[in-house]
Formats: structure tokens, C-alpha cells, sequence
């Protein structure tokens, strides 16, 4: 990654390259008639915990950041959150793509009921791996430090 971090460019490849594997592996099991099988809840719950995860330990640094003062939040610290963000966001992305493409398949072939009944699972959780890569683009911008910002005591550096 370069300094900036995580850009949404290179989420929206990840995303792309995880659609097309999702819609080919997609078709590839449909092709007999085989139905998809329903993402399982437990998937969607997790990767929305994950996201909310994220937010909750970025939110020290983020109030470190903010308030300029000396705190508990030291270097190596900051930068797990990071890197953390980061690969929420790049996992959020990739999911995305995933779910995506196999919501693709299941929009080809609306005559048959069950398709149409698997659309809200797949909806559910396209949402929640979006969700996922958002609160990793959140998070990773709350510990952003820009460069004006570098001059000032900050981040406890001894540790």
C-alpha cells in the first residue's frame, strides 16, 4: 500500500476480480441445475461484527488524532489499526465481488422460484461484505495523519 493507505480504486478491482470468479464458479455449479446455496446467516452476522469491530478499536486512535494531546495509544498500536482497516477493507471488497457475482447468476435464470427466493439472502449479504469495506475505509481515515499534522507531539513514538 502506499502512504494514502487503501484506495477505493483498488477495492473496486478486488471487487471485480471476486465478481467474475464468483459468476463463473456460479455458473459452473448451476450448469447442471444445481441451486446455489444460500449464504449462511452466521457469514453475514460475522462479517458485519467484523466491521464494527474495526470502527470500535480505530475509535482510540481517532480520538487521540483529534485531540493532540499525549494519550495512551502508542505507535505500533496505531499502525495494527491500521493494517487492520486495511484488510477489513480489501476482505469487505473481495466479498462484495463475491456475493456479487453469484447474485448475477441467480438474476440470469428469475423463472425459476427459487432463484427468486435466494435473492434476499445474496442481497443480505452483498450488504453486509459492503458494509465491512466501508467500516475499513472509515476506520482507516480516522487514523490518517496528514501531513500538517506530523509536525505536532503525537502518537507516543517510545513504545
Amino acid at each position: 500500500m502506499n502512504r494514502n493507505g487503501v484506495r477505493v480504486p483498488v477495492l473496486l478491482g478486488a471487487a471485480l476480480v471476486t465478481t467474475v470468479l464468483g459468476f463463473l464458479v456460479a455458473m459452473v455449479v448451476t450448469r447442471d441445475g444445481t441451486l446455489l446455496q444460500r449464504p449462511p446467516w452466521v457469514a453475514m452476522l460475522l462479517l458485519v461484527v467484523m466491521g464494527g469491530l474495526v470502527v470500535w478499536i480505530a475509535r482510540p486512535v481517532r480520538a487521540h488524532l483529534r485531540s493532540g494531546r499525549r494519550t495512551s495509544v502508542d505507535a505500533l498500536r496505531a499502525a495494527r489499526t491500521v493494517v487492520l482497516a486495511q484488510a477489513a477493507a480489501l476482505t469487505g471488497a473481495a466479498a462484495t465481488g463475491w456475493y456479487l457475482g453469484q447474485l448475477l447468476v441467480l438474476l440470469t435464470d428469475l423463472s425459476l422460484v427459487a432463484n427468486r427466493e435466494r435473492l434476499l439472502s445474496f442481497a443480505l449479504a452483498l450488504l453486509a461484505s459492503v458494509l465491512l469495506s466501508v467500516a475499513g475505509m472509515v476506520a482507516q481515515a480516522w487514523c490518517r495523519i496528514d501531513e500538517d499534522d506530523e509536525e505536532r507531539p503525537g502518537i507516543d513514538d517510545d513504545a
